[in-house]
């Protein structure tokens, strides 16, 4: 009963539910290590912060797109 649970855990592609199987993941940790380095001083860091934006941007967009042509019902 282990192996079918663990089947059942595994998606049929990769999900970004975890962050680290996001391609936005260097992004994100680039974001990280800003805030790190600045002590929490936001400003210093929303040039990171933009780019981490525009990068979860563009995956949802290619999900949405990519989710169009399968149907619920197929």
């Amino acid at each position: 009963m282990a192996s079918r649970a663990a089947t059942t855990n595994t998606p049929p592609y990769p999900s970004a539910a975890r962050i680290s199987d996001s391609e936005c993941f260097p992004q994100y940790t680039a974001s990280l290590k800003c805030l790190e380095e600045f002590s929490s001083d936001k400003s210093k860091c929303q040039e990171h912060f933009d780019v981490y934006k525009e990068c979860k941007k563009k995956e949802r967009e290619a999900r949405l797109e990519r989710n169009k042509s399968r149907s619920l019902f197929s």
